[in-house]
């Protein structure tokens, strides 16, 4: 990882913050673990993997195939599991420097010792007696059960899980590009591009939308916790604050008259048994039922025309918010914090969305809109003050055109709406929110074809010295290479 990433923050314009699993080891904005106040929030996630899929008693590999399988970090795990009879172990792992430090534990970057192929994890390590003693060790279990589930390509890849002594040791992807905060500081101005700003909202979008359906708060969201991976796109990042809770997905029924035609605001739910959540954004929305047509009007000049544009086409749109889940818990970071999450009356997956609302002004702008002279100042801003942007660009800020302005401006104001009832995706989930304007033109089906504003360099190097040349994370085997024969593994142990 590049220097800057491990650096300590000096940013101006933030306090103190928990630095993200993988990225540097100072950060400099205030946060707030876990100061409960009682949740009626209930938990029905299910992990979709046994003890035997993340390293336990078996060698199998996990049922729900995940989107690095045909990677080479996935498949030398796959190997190692059979090879040692599924029984991972630290000492499987050679820790090479430590990335970064939280709450619960120290992340640091491994890799299998050989002759396993050269591959780079991210290895987060725990003290169970340490969490414990402070009362937080539900966060690290909470953390662990939420990653097992997750299966997808803006969220980490949980390779394994295992017990070392009185430490719990979870094995994730490395993502050499650092935080978007460090990559914002880089920027022009210590601000993206709008379409910068546009493309890593999307993703930001889609990895919430999951979240969302998994029955998932994340509660967390800053650019600290969105990692770049090593092709420029993200990975969301510390799931220890999340909030696991009941969804039950509805397919809303999107009206329109004739083709072309906007969508009536009324809209027709029908609720659907739950199911296994599916990405609304690979659903297959061109499939359109036709309700019949109106009667027709004898007063129309031309019957047939009038007909055809009154033919309704219902557009089927699969919602998954958890809109009922409730805690009062008092958690995250103090400039993102959302006004029911400080007001202590309770709140929902809409605190996700007034964080996306901090972040796409934050990214735009350079700083947070409710920044205050202290955290005190800072929650009161959140409270009663109202939402205000800077002044016009100038004619050469990098963020000139109007018209992507105005809709930023315009998504911004609809995500920071104080009432949670009234902000927007609190009741349509992300669904709504990817229909705004500011979003138009994005192909959500195929963004991760989309080439990324910046691709970091190969920061991937095992270590300062020589020992070994540097190593592309991103490494896919063919099928020879998959067949080979499981590698034996050496009894000897080196932690650092």
């Amino acid at each position: 990882m590049e220097a800057a990433a491990l650096a300590g923050r000096d940013d101006s314009d933030r306090d103190s913050v928990r630095s993200s699993f993988s990225t540097a080891i100072d950060s400099r904005r205030s946060w707030i673990s876990d100061i409960s106040f009682g949740s009626s929030s209930s938990v029905s996630l299910r992990s979709h993997f046994t003890a035997s899929d993340t390293g336990g008693a078996g060698p199998h590999q996990p049922k729900m195939k995940p989107h690095k399988a045909n990677q080479a970090e996935w498949e030398a795990i796959r190997r190692l599991r059979v090879a040692s009879s599924g029984q991972i172990r630290l000492d499987h792992f050679r820790l090479l420097r430590r990335l970064g430090s939280g709450d619960l534990g120290n992340v640091y970057l491994c890799e299998l010792r050989a002759p396993a192929p050269a591959c780079l994890y991210a290895m987060k390590v725990v003290d169970r007696e340490a969490l414990a003693f402070r009362k937080k060790l539900h966060r690290a279990e909470i953390e662990k059960d939420i990653l097992r589930t997750l299966d997808h390509p803006f969220l980490p890849t949980l390779y394994a899980d295992f017990e070392a002594a009185h430490y719990s040791c979870l094995l994730m992807e490395f993502c050499p590009g650092g935080d978007l905060h460090v990559l914002r500081q880089r920027q022009a101005g210590r601000r993206f591009p709008i379409s910068s700003a546009r493309f890593y909202a999307a993703e930001t979008l889609l990895a919430l939308e999951y979240l969302h359906m998994m029955g998932v708060v994340y509660r967390d969201l800053k650019p600290e916790n969105i990692l770049v991976r090593d092709d420029g796109h993200i990975m969301l990042s510390d799931f220890d604050l999340s909030l696991k809770c009941d969804v039950v997905p509805k397919l809303h029924m999107m009206q329109r008259l004739g083709s072309g035609k906007l969508p009536a605001k009324s809209t027709a739910a029908s609720c659907v048994p739950p199911m296994q959540p599916v990405l609304s954004c690979f659903y297959g929305g061109d499939k359109k039922a036709k309700r019949p047509p109106p009667k027709k009007n004898p007063c129309a000049d031309d019957p047939e025309e009038t007909e055809q544009e009154n033919q309704i086409e219902v557009d089927p749109e699969l919602v998954a918010e958890p809109i009922a889940a409730r805690s009062k818990s008092f958690v995250g970071t103090h400039e993102y914090l959302a006004p029911e999450v400080i007001s202590g009356g309770g709140h929902g997956s809409a605190v996700d969305w007034w964080a996306l609302g901090v972040f796409l002004y934050e990214m735009i702008h350079g700083r947070t809109p409710f920044k205050g002279e202290d955290n005190e100042k800072t929650l009161v801003n959140i409270l009663k003050q109202p939402l205000e942007f800077p002044p016009t660009p100038s004619p050469t800020d990098p963020n000139k055109n109007t018209d992507d302005a105005a809709n930023a401006r315009d998504l911004i104001a609809k995500l920071l709406v104080k009432n949670p009832k009234k902000r927007i995706g609190s009741t349509k989930g992300a669904a709504e929110i990817k229909r705004h304007e500011f979003f138009k033109g994005v192909n959500w089906a195929l963004i991760r074809s989309v080439s990324p504003p910046d691709v970091p360099r190969n920061r991937a190097t095992r270590s300062s010295s020589s020992r070994a040349p540097a190593v592309t994370v991103a490494q896919k085997l063919n099928k020879k290479q998959k067949d080979h024969e499981p590698y034996k593994i050496p009894h000897h142990i080196d932690y650092f």
